[in-house]
């Protein structure tokens, strides 16, 4: 598993509140746009990241993660598994301190990547399933 207990609980709770979910956009029967809406619920700041750069749950959207003119914490990756890992990269390069790859997107090599420069990462897993689970979790 790529990403123990302690590391899924240190992005969530240690490493920042702003989040850029990559893949969000308007389109309600997404997974990212529900995840988003439970980040939120449980205080984060989600920025959206998509081509259309639209506004979700009141935030501005951005075209990429380097358009984003703020640091970013944590980069949630919803996209298609063949296209993760360039976005890790992506993350690594904007500074972000941790990446999170959704249910069903692994990329050992990107994992590798990002580790390496230092990145905390979690593949294989749902932060909207995991923020509940927290002690002093609340909504």
């Amino acid at each position: 598993m790529h990403g123990d207990e302690a590391t899924v609980r240190k992005i969530l709770t240690e490493l920042g509140d702003t989040w850029a979910v990559v893949g969000l956009s308007t389109n309600t029967r997404r997974a990212a746009y529900g995840v988003a809406e439970v980040l939120q619920r449980f205080g984060k700041r989600v920025v959206p990241v998509h081509p259309k750069a639209e506004t979700v749950h009141g935030e501005q959207g951005y075209a990429s993660l380097a358009d984003i003119p703020f640091e970013v914490d944590v980069v949630d990756v919803f996209v298609n598994g063949d296209l993760a890992g360039a976005v890790a990269d992506e993350a690594v390069a904007k500074g972000a301190r941790a990446v999170w790859f959704q249910l069903g997107v692994v990329d050992e090599a990107a994992y590798d990547r990002t580790r390496a420069a230092g990145l905390e990462m979690v593949m294989d897993r749902c932060p909207a399933i995991e923020i509940p689970r927290l002690p002093h979790a609340s909504s």
